[in-house]
Parts: structure tokens; sequence; C-alpha cells
């Protein structure tokens, strides 16, 4: 017995919500970072089902591409987070005009 497609689809969006409502509503920013990593892995998600609904294989090599993609993102963007908090203290985005030439 297989699940249907609907219940990924359904989680997704749901895992989509709440990383929008994160990025949206917060301040701090590994919040937001975590919130961007939520859409994409929900993203991911919707791939791998709609491969697996079609027994396909290119929605699961997107999604593995993705997440390599977001890996590097994720070191890029957590260095950059450090190095505004040492400059100013906080991860507070509304101080993060420090990085201005």
């Amino acid at each position: 017995m297989r699940t249907p497609i609907a219940y990924f689809l359904l989680l997704s969006a749901i895992l989509f919500a709440l990383g929008s409502a994160s990025v949206l509503m917060r301040r701090n920013a590994l919040r937001i970072f975590m919130g961007v990593e939520l859409q994409l892995n929900s993203v991911n998600l919707t791939l791998v089902a709609f491969s697996r609904m079609h027994l396909e294989l290119d929605g699961q090599i997107l999604a593995f591409f993705s997440m390599v993609v977001a890996a590097a993102e994720v070191v890029v963007g957590l260095a950059i987070i450090v190095a505004v908090f040492r400059r100013t203290g906080t991860t507070d985005v509304d101080r993060a005009d420090v990085l201005r030439g």
C-alpha cells in the first residue's frame, strides 16, 4: 500500500508556510536562515514526491543538487552571520548595515 501524494504535498505546504512565517516575522538572522532552509527542504520534499509519483529519478536528482547547493549556502551564510556578530555583538538584522563599504 502506497502513501498518497497528497500527504506529502500537505506536509510540504505546512513546512513551507512555517518557513515563510519564520522569515517574515523574525529579526534574528539565525532564525531567518533556518526558515529559508525549511523552505528549501519543503521544495525538495515536493520534488521527491512528484518524482516518486511519476516513477522517474529526475526530481530526486534535482533535490540532491538542491541539497548540495543548500550545504554551500549554509557555510557562506553562517560565516556572514558570525562576521556580523563579531563586529556588532548581535544577530539582529536591523543592525546588519556594517557590511556596507
